[in-house]
């Protein structure tokens, strides 16, 4: 075995499980310490500044300068109580990752020699952080640095490593929007007004509806040590090459099993940190691949889940390095196993307390859920083809549609009783006037909901997104991504089309009409036009291909196509119409992950490039000397007879390893020589296209030889980890 892979190997095996002190403090003790939650404010601040900021925040309204500073001088008192020395505006640039620049409460005083801790009203408020090194898809030039992040009061303030960090928006000097929250809130602030205007329509005692989100959080653990024997980990994430292992995940036994000591003290600590922040996270398990696990999070207000996701994610690698693993958050690290996906479970709430895709129990409630499940599913019958792009990624395109990952195709389950249901209201609403039978009759089935709904919880694991029960599941999100675009995107869907059910039903009540059978024959239109979208069947099937095609439905299987609906005339009137993001935004963003996915491929072939040149090709060599050398030596032992039986084989062997060699060879110039005519491109959407159809395959060809390889090369001379070593934690 190569020294360098011995020496990983060995480094991994030396770390004993970590146990935390086993402290008798219930989480409800320490729940939230860190954060400037109500709690916290209550404490610090004056009784009437408490209920003023209290209410601007559940109104959305602007917060004035009076009161930004007395909430400023709490808030710096309370973060020093806790130790905090700094203060960052902390935010979600267009990268998928956070960002932050700290700066020292501390502030020497030239004229008296008094030194003191500053932080008032304007460091709270708004910062200007440089917005020319981010993401800005052409909206700022490299020499105009100036940008503006601004608080957002609705997310608290939390303490992360003794520093104050404050979530903001991030917007260019200009004002247009370089992170995933400034539209996002936008759309929180749309959904509340048209769904509540909705709601009116059968229950006046709801004033406010927000978007509820409970992510899950898939991930794989690899040890530290091998982690960093392997290059192509550490510079994309995932293995660009490696035979699978003879046993993977086939005998189902990671499922659900007993969760390794390790990894459980990883957990426990990971999770006590969330904990403090105020992230409630909840369940934890093994996922399916070895290696793989997942946490989950009660729902909350969609603002802060998302958050609390990046926030998360943050902690659990700086968590992971603590107790000597390396966190993989990409779709796909391993070829042959499941990938990582990051199942969004969207809900809307009421402030009556009420989910308004659950079921009450009775028509009149029952109605409510319908109304707003219908338009859900036309919603997303309209917008499928934006929905892929918003989970549009390199790494996703490795994941959907393989190993229980949800296909590219957008479509819906709902179950088969809620089938019924629609099919009901289908058959019984004609354009003709209902009769009073009819209508009692409607009315008993919908009734039935809340009795049946319970059996509707299976979920299909092969639809992108799936109602169970109380939500939508919208499972093809990626495991790395930051959940805002998905969000940003389901959100101006439903807002924009409960605009239109709403008008319609205006123009029908103006009219003299009656609002329950106007509403069952708007819904009856919706659910007819709307069927291509729902599928009960198996997604992975070919046979779905055939039949998606034949309803319409788009199948966009890789990054680059699927981003075309990002600029689409009807994408761009859905966000310029409704003030969520204007058409230079939109542009900005389809240029920003076109440049992304063309950075990641070129990134990822070199690197293999580099494994294949100083790795496999230099050790493959090495082998094939020394089976040439045992040829000759043979040839001096041995009979003629004896020699020639012997050295066929041998000679069999070398010459495979020849004809790996010689391809890879190949293969890697042309894949260099792709490279190089990519450099000549210079618009982001043929320069991604061009890395998808021409760079791309050559990753795959070069892997596969590389593959043979590592099962012809003897085990102690190959240098990188493989698959056996690395995932099965110890």
């Amino acid at each position: 075995m190569s020294n360098r892979r011995l020496i990983a190997i060995k480094e991994a095996l030396s770390h004993l499980p970590m146990e935390n002190s086993s402290e008798n403090v219930k989480v409800s003790d320490y729940f939230g310490i860190n954060v400037f939650n109500n709690r916290a404010m209550q404490e610090y601040l004056p009784d009437d500044v408490y209920k003023n900021i209290s209410e601007n925040i559940d109104k959305t309204d602007r917060i004035d300068k009076r009161i930004a500073d007395q909430v400023a001088s709490a808030m710096r008192a309370w973060a020093i109580s806790k130790g905090a020395t700094h203060y960052t505006h902390w935010f979600l640039p267009l990268n998928g990752a956070t960002a932050e620049k700290h700066d020292s409460f501390f502030s020497p005083s030239s004229s008296d020699n008094r030194n003191i801790e500053q932080f008032d009203g304007g460091n709270l408020v708004q910062q200007e952080p440089d917005a020319s090194s981010l993401p800005s898809g052409g909206l700022r030039n490299t020499f105009e640095a100036r940008g503006y992040s601004a608080w957002d009061p609705s997310s608290p303030a939390f303490i992360l490593d003794n520093t104050l960090c404050i979530p903001t928006i991030f917007v260019s000097y200009t004002g247009h929007a370089l992170d995933f929250k400034t539209p996002l809130l936008k759309t929180l602030s749309l959904i509340d007004k048209v769904a509540t205007d909705v709601c009116q329509l059968f229950d006046r005692s709801i004033t406010r509806v927000y978007p509820t989100l409970g992510w899950e959080q898939e991930y794989f653990l690899v040890d530290e040590a091998l982690y960093h024997a392997r290059p192509d980990l550490v510079m994309t994430g995932r293995t660009i090459l490696g035979h699978g292992p003879a046993k993977g995940q086939q005998l189902e036994d990671h499922y659900f099993g007993a969760i390794a000591p390790r990894v459980k003290s990883f957990m426990n600590e990971f999770e006590k940190e969330s904990w403090k922040l105020g992230i409630p996270v909840k369940t934890r398990h093994n996922e399916v691949a070895p290696n793989q696990f997942e946490l989950a999070p009660v729902y909350e207000e969609a603002n802060i889940a998302i958050d609390h996701n990046q926030l998360v994610m943050v902690i659990m690698d700086k968590i992971a390095r603590k107790h000597k693993f390396r966190i993989l958050f990409h779709e796909k690290p391993f070829a042959g196993l499941n990938g990582s996906g990051k199942h969004n479970n969207w809900s809307l709430a009421t402030n009556t307390g009420k989910n308004l895709l659950s079921p009450g129990h009775t028509p009149k409630t029952n109605l409510l859920f319908l109304t707003f499940f219908v338009n859900f599913i036309k919603a997303v019958h309209d917008h499928a083809d934006l929905l892929r792009a918003a989970i549009a990624s390199a790494g996703n395109d490795h994941r959907l549609g393989a190993n229980e990952a949800p296909p590219a195709i957008i479509s819906i389950f709902i179950g088969s009783q809620l089938t019924k249901v629609l099919d009901e209201i289908e058959k019984k609403v004609k354009d003709r006037k209902m009769t009073p039978d009819e209508k009692t009759e409607l009315k008993l089935n919908i009734g039935k909901i809340p009795r049946i709904i319970l059996d509707n919880t299976d979920r299909n694991r092969t639809s992108p997104l799936a109602f169970t029960g109380n939500k939508f599941e919208f499972r093809a999100v990626g495991s790395a991504a930051n959940c805002g675009p998905a969000m940003i995107a389901l959100n101006t869907i439903i807002a924009n089309q409960l605009i239109k059910f709403k008008n319609t039903v205006d123009k029908a009540l103006d009219k003299g009409e009656d609002k329950d059978e106007t509403i069952f024959k708007i819904l009856r239109d919706y659910i007819e036009k709307s069927r291509p979208i729902l599928f009960e069947g198996n997604g992975y099937s070919e046979e779905w291909v055939k039949e998606a095609e034949k309803r319409g439905l788009s199948n966009f299987k890789n990054t680059p196509d699927a981003l075309s609906a990002f600029v689409s005339d009807s994408t761009m009137d859905l966000f310029s119409k409704n003030k969520i993001l204007t058409k230079k935004e939109l542009e900005a963003r389809w240029e920003i992950r076109h440049e992304n996915y063309a950075k990641v491929i070129q990134i990822e072939s070199r690197v293999l490039a580099d494994l294949a040149g100083n790795h496999i090709i230099p050790t493959a060599i090495r082998y094939q000397n020394i089976l040439v050398d045992n040829v000759k030596g043979l040839k001096e032992i041995l009979s003629d007879e004896q020699f020639e039986k012997q050295a066929d084989v041998q000679k069999h062997i070398i010459g495979k390893i020849s004809e790996h060699i010689t391809e890879i060879r190949k293969d890697v110039r042309e894949m260099i020589g792709k490279r190089k005519e990519a450099n000549t491109l210079e618009k982001a959407e043929m320069l991604s296209q061009f890395y998808c159809n021409e760079v791309k395959p050559y990753l795959d060809r070069i892997r596969y030889h590389i593959d043979k390889l590592e099962l012809l090369v003897d085990d102690e001379m190959w240098t990188l980890p493989k698959y056996r070593e690395m995932l099965f934690i110890k």
